[in-house]
């Protein structure tokens, strides 16, 4: 069985990527937009559109009920997600199933698991998964406090529900606590409708790894190797590549092993991403979250794989069973991704959006941009500044990386207000530590700084 029709009930460029997966299945897609992205290119490439509403993504791509009826109203069988918006809305899972509709993403219950932090930690510990140090559940504030002096500091608050990097805020010592502690609750509270927060040991040298995994109705589950995504600022990624250089055979394949472990123990199905922070110094390495969703930097994965990672999503979703066993899964090279984003890297990557006057994208041989964008384009401030993905693959880490450099420095991106990050994500790439693969979760800091103008002190 396939879809005949499915709903992308996103935009940007995965609405892209998933339009275009679904026509090579010959499926029919039902493109969704708000008024800040009429004609825009999701929308053209989709074989039917449907306004759902104003600019405000609470309004449109956030409104449950709109996307549904609109599904509804053109026949859709399935709604795909992509990532961000309702992609891990368990009750947005369940309204799709009460309506007949097929949600491309693992069942309601395991994204309302993976969801909440507190859960999720609890659940993969009884799998048998290694958990940082912490209190697990959702805390007061005495008891809170109470468990990071037993920790020991550094620590991290995070919020129980919610993602994407916010709110989360490091304490170094307790003198710092109570504040870290009320400030994280009540950005909870506005970001996601949930003050509840939980406290782990913060890692300070961590290499952020991932696994991506896919897993059918079937009892199949495979790998598809480790993904390093250290190269980060605020906790939300700039690069990622696959393999990591950090990590070599033996422990990549026991995180995977992890990762598989906790996927079938959780029931999961579809396509989905285990994270984990990898000790520098101890070499340990530790669940931290589960994305029941398409990533940002799956491209990566498919450069080195070979395989359509939203294809299989969608057939999942439709009821087939994997397209391959563990055993046909063989990475070969090393694929690395830059995100450029409409951000001001000068003034501490502050959301730079606005009309686009210039866009070409680099080209050449092992380049892959995903993009949403062209010349015309207005980037708005009202979503995600996200303006393309480039990707470039090589038979060895050096080859990707030179490859890299030359397609950034061809990307032409301009317009009045829009600034990017393609010049720091150069600097970036270059820098000693990220070319030597032994960078953590705070290179991108240390890059700021180096970066920054240094004082100049006068002896008269």
């Amino acid at each position: 069985m396939r879809f005949r029709s499915v709903l992308v009930a996103n935009r940007g460029e995965i609405a892209v990527r998933v339009v275009r997966a679904c026509r090579e299945l010959g499926i029919r897609t039902i493109a969704v937009y708000s008024t800040a992205d009429r004609d825009a290119v999701h929308d053209r490439l989709g074989d039917e559109q449907v306004h759902i509403g104003p600019a405000p993504a609470r309004r449109s791509y956030l409104n449950a009920a709109a996307v549904i009826e609109a599904a509804l109203q053109r026949g859709a069988e399935a709604v795909h997600p992509g990532y961000g918006f309702l992609s891990e809305d368990p009750d947005f899972a369940a309204a799709c199933a009460e309506n007949g509709l097929t949600f491309v993403g693992p069942p309601p219950e395991v994204i309302g698991r993976f969801g909440d932090k507190a859960a999720a930690r609890a659940a993969m510990g009884e799998a048998g998964l290694p958990i940082l140090p912490g209190t697990g559940t959702a805390v007061e504030e005495a008891e809170a406090r109470a468990a990071a002096d037993d920790i020991g500091y550094p620590v991290i608050i995070k919020a129980v529900v919610g993602g994407g990097g916010r709110g989360m805020e490091i304490v170094t010592g307790p003198d710092a606590f109570a504040a870290a502690y009320r400030r994280t609750r009540e950005t909870a509270r506005l970001l996601f409708g949930d003050d509840r927060v939980c406290v782990e040991r913060f890692l300070t040298a961590a290499h952020h790894i991932e696994v991506q995994v896919l897993c059918d109705d079937h009892g199949n589950a495979v790998h598809l190797g480790v993904r390093d995504c250290s190269a980060q600022r605020r906790r939300q990624k700039l690069v990622e590549e696959s393999p990591s250089p950090v990590v070599g055979p033996e422990l990549a394949e026991r995180i995977a092993a992890a990762a598989l472990r906790g996927a079938r123990a959780a029931g999961y199905r579809g396509a989905g991403t285990f994270e984990f922070l990898l000790d520098a110094e101890s070499r340990d390495f530790y669940f931290m979250e589960a994305n029941c969703r398409i990533q940002v930097e799956h491209p990566v994965t498919e450069m080195v794989t070979g395989v359509d990672l939203v294809r299989e999503q969608l057939l999942i979703a439709a009821g087939q069973p994997l397209s391959m066993r563990q055993e046909d899964v063989r990475p070969y090279g090393v694929a690395v991704e830059c995100r450029i984003n409409a951000e001001d890297p000068d003034r501490d990557f502050v959301p730079a959006p606005g009309p686009l006057t210039e866009f070409v994208p680099p080209g050449g041989p092992f380049v892959r941009v995903d993009t949403h964008a062209y010349p015309g384009l207005t980037v708005t401030p009202h979503y995600d500044p996200l303006i393309a993905k480039v990707i470039c693959w090589g038979p060895d880490r050096e080859t990707a990386l030179d490859r890299m450099d030359r397609a950034l420095a061809e990307l032409r991106v301009a317009g009045p207000g829009v600034r990017t990050t393609t010049a720091f994500l150069r600097e970036l790439i270059a820098h000693p530590l990220f070319r030597k693969g032994v960078h953590t979760t705070s290179l991108v800091d240390l890059v700021v700084a180096e970066r920054r103008p240094q004082p100049t002190w006068s002896t008269t």
